[in-house]
């Protein structure tokens, strides 16, 4: 065969091979040769094409440790190392309370929070795992915290004592001495105390804006142990009145709701045990201070 047979048996081939492909590839510029590069088979194989290198084959030294292309050589694979575990069943503290606060934000969590890890906790976070295809360990790593932190928003103070546990703030001068209900609408606290000692504290909420609980010096005047509202038909239990119809007393909606809800302008109290043993030990006459 002459070489103007070769040239047109060469042609023959590309055009048959553009028809097959349904497109045809243009040169760019003075580039007059097609991208399209046709090898044929000769008696000398191509070079092995390398892969990236992400240094696999190297040492912690940086070093080639010639393991990847000689044949029955075992790949080395790197260890996985689990996340750390930030917090788990047992632990207790205001890190423990943003997450439960955050798990309530996306209802894996409807208790709380309480800043203890409980058992429900642990469940909540289990279950968040398992839905995002995380190891399912109910244990808090740095992996599920992180994923956690992604979906939901930093939680405000109130988000993070929803149902009370505050620390209470110093009480007011005026509660120094005598027999006093000091109320602090700063930290949600009601103490209990007598010349100047806190026999109890236990966490409150007030009315809403167009309700307010009024602030001041007061003194119980009347005390109720089964009172139920006539204004609103709702019952006062351990009702202790100091000012016109407001009091305070246990709240059934505050121990099930927390501070998603407001009273009519009374302090409310969720602990019934706490109340109970307040109400008996408060005296007609004793003082009441409403303050920030």
């Amino acid at each position: 065969m002459g070489r103007s047979t070769a040239v047109l048996a060469v042609g023959a081939v590309g055009a048959a091979l553009a028809v097959l492909c349904g497109c045809t590839v243009q040169a760019s510029g003075d580039d007059r040769h097609s991208p399209v590069r046709i090898e044929l088979p000769s008696g000398t194989p191509s070079a092995k094409s390398a892969p990236p290198d992400d240094g696999a084959g190297d040492n912690d030294d940086g070093h080639d440790d010639g393991n990847d292309d000689k044949p029955g050589a075992t790949p080395t694979t790197a260890p996985v190392t689990p996340a750390a575990v930030l917090w788990s069943r047992g632990d207790e503290g205001r890190d423990v309370r943003e997450l439960q606060a955050r798990l309530r934000q996306i209802a894996w969590l409807f208790d709380g929070p309480t800043g203890t890890y409980d058992d429900l906790t642990e469940q909540a976070v289990r279950g968040f795992q398992g839905k995002r295809g995380l190891p399912r360990t109910g244990k808090t790593d740095e992996v599920t915290w992180q994923r956690l932190v992604k979906m939901t928003r930093e939680p405000g103070k109130w988000d993070l004592y929803l149902m009370g546990g505050q620390p209470a703030d110093a009480p007011d001068a005026r509660c120094l001495t005598g027999r006093v209900l000091c109320i602090s609408k700063s930290s949600r606290t009601l103490r209990w105390m007598i010349d100047g000692r806190t026999v109890l504290t236990v966490p409150v909420r007030f009315g809403s804006q167009y309700t307010p609980t009024r602030e001041g010096v007061f003194s119980v005047y009347w005390k109720s142990r089964h009172h139920v509202s006539t204004l609103y038909d709702s019952p006062m239990p351990y009702a202790m009145f100091f000012s016109g119809g407001q009091a305070v007393h246990y709240s059934s909606d505050f121990a099930a709701t927390g501070y998603a809800g407001a009273s009519h302008g009374c302090v409310n109290v969720r602990d019934e045990r706490a109340i109970s043993e307040m109400f008996a030990q408060v005296r007609t006459g004793d003082k009441v201070v409403v303050h920030w």
